[in-house]
């Protein structure tokens, strides 16, 4: 019976169940919200500051996947094993600098 409570799906779901006491107890310990004028608006140093809409541009989409290039190929080297198979390793590294620079080159 024991060897049940290391199972990671039982393990979770006594995280959650103690996650949840604890978002609980926080809730009703904590002071109650209420509606005050202004609560929600920006403010930055005493100065009003108008919100307004960001619009992220294509150049942000290749930053972000060459950060996931980068950090996957890192995973995947350090989980490779000794041995004869190291070779994948190094031919997945040859994808990886392809990828790259084609991204790069765009």
């Amino acid at each position: 019976m024991g060897d049940v409570l290391l199972y990671p799906p039982i393990v979770f779901l006594i995280f959650i169940i103690i996650w949840y006491l604890v978002y609980r107890l926080g809730t009703a310990a904590g002071p109650k919200p209420s509606a005050q004028e202004g609560k929600l608006s920006t403010y930055a140093c005493g100065e009003d500051i108008p919100g307004k809409k960001v619009q992220l541009g294509y150049h942000f989409f290749h930053i972000a996947f060459f950060f996931t290039i980068l950090h996957v190929a890192a995973l995947v080297i350090a989980t490779v094993p000794s041995g004869g198979i190291a070779f994948a390793g190094i031919a997945y590294l040859v994808v990886a600098f392809i990828a790259i620079v084609i991204l790069l080159t765009d």
